[in-house]
C-alpha cells in the first residue's frame, strides 16, 4: 500500500495518475495548501522541502520519497512499468521528464504566479514566462509530429508533462497552432486511468467548467497562499 500526501496540482495529479495508470493501491492523503499542512513537523519528516507530493511505501519499510519526478522513477521501476529497462530507452524518457522538471513545470508555475496570483500585473514578466511556456510547448509540438508519444511508448515522461500541460489557459498560454500537442492532450486524457488520477483530488478550478468568475475567486485565495509564503520566507 502507498499512501500519497498530495493536493489539487498538476505535480500532485503526476502521482496520483501514475499510481492509477499501474493499478498499485493507494491511500489518498489531501492536504489543505492553505492552512499550510505542508509544513508541519509531521509532514516535514517525509519531504524536507514541504511541498506536496510524497509517497510512503508501506510495503517496503514506510520508505519515504519526495518530489514529484522521483516519486514517478520510484513507481516506474517498483513496478517494472511506465520506463524501458534498456539503458538508451531509459534515458529518452528520463530526458523528457527532466525536460519538464526543469522547464515546463517552472515556467508554467511563475506564470501563473504573475498572470494569476500577483494583484500588480507586470506585463514584461508575464509575457517572459508565457513566452518561455510557449517555446517549451512549440518543442513538444516538434517532438510529437512524428512520435504518438514522447520517449516511445506511453510513460511516466508524457504523464509529467500532460499533467501541467494539460491547464495550459490557466497560464494564459494558447495551444490552438502545436496540432501534434493538442492531438496528444486529447489522447492522454481519454486514458480511464489518467481520468480517474485527476480526480484524486479533483482539481478546484476549471476554465472550461467554472469560467472567469470563480478564476478570479480562486486566484483570490491562491493569492492569499502566495502572500503567506512570502511572509514566511521574509521571516515575518
Amino acid at each position: 500500500m502507498i499512501d500519497l500526501y498530495t493536493a489539487a496540482t498538476p505535480n500532485g495529479h503526476k502521482v496520483s495518475i501514475a499510481l492509477e495508470e499501474l493499478a498499485l493501491p493507494y491511500t489518498l492523503k489531501v492536504l489543505d495548501l492553505t492552512r499550510g499542512e505542508q509544513k508541519t513537523p509531521e509532514y516535514l519528516a517525509i519531504c524536507p522541502n514541504g511541498r506536496i507530493p510524497a509517497i510512503v511505501d508501506r510495503g517496503a519499510d514506510d520508505f519515504a520519497v519526495f518530489e514529484s519526478g522521483a516519486c514517478l522513477i520510484y513507481l516506474a521501476e517498483k513496478t517494472g512499468q511506465l520506463m524501458p529497462s534498456d539503458a538508451k530507452g531509459r534515458s529518452k524518457v528520463l530526458q523528457w521528464l527532466m525536460f519538464q522538471m526543469g522547464g515546463i513545470g517552472p515556467m508554467m508555475g511563475q506564470a501563473n504566479v504573475f498572470y494569476r496570483y500577483f494583484l500588480e500585473k507586470i506585463p514584461a514578466v508575464i509575457d517572459r514566462y508565457q513566452g518561455e511556456s510557449k517555446r517549451l510547448f512549440r518543442v513538444l509540438d516538434g517532438q510529437l509530429k512524428d512520435h504518438e508519444y514522447l520517449a516511445g511508448d506511453y510513460s511516466i515522461a508524457d504523464i509529467a508533462n500532460w499533467a501541467w500541460v494539460r491547464t495550459h489557459r490557466w497560464s494564459g498560454v494558447d495551444v490552438e497552432d502545436l496540432p501534434h500537442l493538442r492531438r496528444w492532450l486529447t489522447a492522454i486524457r481519454a486514458r480511464p486511468a489518467v481520468q480517474k488520477g485527476i480526480e484524486s483530488p479533483p482539481s478546484k478550478m476549471d476554465l472550461a467548467r467554472d469560467g472567469e468568475a470563480k478564476a478570479q475567486e480562486f486566484s483570490q485565495a491562491a493569492r492569499s497562499m502566495v502572500e503567506m509564503g512570502q511572509s514566511r520566507n521574509a521571516g515575518v
